[in-house]
């Protein structure tokens, strides 16, 4: 039985009170709507002023919310609250003047929290979110239940918070944990933590901090699934839990699930032995085993019937844009990990990615974008046993070449486009051509999704040259199961 917690009474009370709105993406549109549906009078604010935010904000104002554009400064009223998107950083523009006047903030995420009647699991880490949220979302509706992914997946908690459902399944950023209050997860799992946003937090420490406030509301009735080497790191800064603790681990075997191949097995004594096989689904890669490790923890803990559950894992396909398998051209292998937006990640693309028929140095990595603030150096040990050239694009091109020119031939090559062609260009058959950015996607793209769908379609110009007969060599079609990876990454 689905137990749901208490209606909040906190909608309710807004009715008839000045709310400001803070950042109009989708986060923010939802939470304009949200209040305004509930009564509030919405006042929604956005630095930005282009053709298409105006054009996606038109429909607030049939709702009676008062729109701002280009407007980085708040109108000196007093406000009963105001609700963040968690882009905006607390310390500047918007956000920071509401902070300075000490109106109390609060995120899209902690808002959606309060209006819902349905409890959650929550996802967070630093790779491996949208794939396990994506797994538990499957899970559910597969042994019946009347749920949906939301949060940092792309659809804002707001848009689905007063739906009817038994629970909802929530992917959760370190953005989105700096602003919450009350928010508390039934089932909250943390996945790995390695550096990344270094461009919001000024090193590990307060990165880790953000993500540890995962576990900060709940109770001894809740339960935190976290991965062994996570813990560790939050035990080293003294975080403390009080929920009900499971740990799963690939790699460290006193984990209570743990993996001996590519079996995933349980030592508790509730649920003991083999969990499942690897194999049996189509995500490869210790990383995917610990996606796996992780719904399966949860399936356990909530009493899900473990073969329904099994059978949902197997039937999964991983989401486009991670180590997602684009086409074979002339015996080359094209690889679209666009998601791959910190080194960790990258890492674990290297590592998926199989090796060429002379050896494992077959891969032509295309990495750059935007600079996120960290390092590259940890990824050197990988450069040197993986990859034949790194093809060099966007803002970080000059750094990479720094980090990585003496370790590994090096290309700067500007453009995605430009990448594309030195790699295909210079490829033998047996090489791996791997878009796996260790960057965001804002210096030259809209999104990941974006920079990821140019990739494909230089991909495709490529093949249909071949197929035209203007290249030599053959095209195939059959995607390799030794290509699907499925990892994911934090959202940039």
């Amino acid at each position: 039985m689905v137990v749901k917690h208490q209606t909040p009474s906190y909608l309710e009370s807004l009715a008839g009170q000045p709310v400001a709105v803070l950042g109009l993406g989708l986060s923010g549109r939802a939470a304009a709507e949200l209040l305004a549906g509930a009564g509030a009078r919405v006042w929604a604010f956005d630095e930005a002023d282009t053709e298409a935010l105006r054009a996606s904000v038109a429909p607030l104002a049939a709702l009676g919310v008062t729109v701002h554009l280009g407007q980085s400064s708040l109108p000196p009223q007093s406000y009963a609250c105001v609700v963040t998107s968690p882009g905006l950083p607390p310390t500047k523009g918007l956000l920071a003047a509401a902070l300075q006047r000490g109106l109390p903030c609060l995120g899209e995420l902690e808002l959606g929290f309060r209006a819902c009647t349905f409890p959650n699991v929550s996802i967070s880490g630093t790779n491996g979110k949208t794939t396990t949220t994506e797994l538990m979302e499957l899970v559910l509706r597969a042994v019946g239940q009347a749920t949906v992914a939301a949060g940092n997946i792309g659809l804002p908690l707001c848009a689905v918070a007063t739906q009817e459902l038994d629970r909802i399944v929530l992917e959760i950023s370190s953005f989105q944990l700096e602003t919450i209050h009350r928010f508390r997860p039934h089932l909250a799992i943390l996945l790995n933590l390695t550096p990344d946003h270094f461009d919001r937090y000024p090193g590990m420490r307060e990165y880790l901090l953000a993500k540890a406030r995962l576990f900060e509301n709940q109770t001894p009735d809740d339960w935190a699934i976290v991965q062994q080497e996570a813990l560790v790191q939050l035990q080293s800064l003294q975080v403390p839990l009080a929920a009900r603790l499971l740990t799963f681990s690939a790699t460290a075997p006193q984990a209570d699930i743990y993996l001996e191949g590519t079996r995933i097995l349980s030592r508790r004594p509730e649920f003991p032995g083999l969990l499942l096989d690897q194999r049996d689904t189509r995500l490869r890669g210790p990383h995917n085993a610990e996606n796996l490790m992780a719904v399966l923890a949860a399936s356990q803990v909530l009493g899900l019937p473990m073969e329904t559950v099994r059978s949902a894992l197997c039937g999964y396909r991983p989401a486009p844009h991670r180590c997602e398998w684009v086409a074979e051209i002339a015996g080359v292998q094209y690889v679209n990990d666009s998601k791959a937006t910190n080194v960790d990640a990258v890492e674990k693309a290297l590592r998926t990615v199989p090796p060429g028929f002379l050896g494992s140095n077959n891969v032509w990595l295309i990495a750059g974008g935007k600079d996120k603030g960290f390092g590259f150096d940890e990824l050197i040990p990988w450069l040197r046993q993986r990859v034949k050239m790194a093809c060099l694009i966007g803002e970080t091109q000059s750094r990479l070449m720094q980090a990585w020119g003496d370790h590994v031939s090096c290309a700067p090559c500007g453009t995605l486009s430009e990448a594309v062609l030195r790699a295909s260009r210079q490829a033998a058959p047996g090489d791996v051509v791997l878009l796996s950015p260790a960057c965001s996607s804002f210096d030259q793209f809209r999104s990941y999704q974006h920079r990821g769908e140019v990739f494909k379609n230089l991909v495709e110009d490529l093949k249909s040259t071949t197929d035209s007969g203007c290249t030599s060599g053959k095209t195939q079609h059959n995607e390799p199961a030794s290509i699907d990876g499925g990892h994911n990454r934090a959202k940039t």
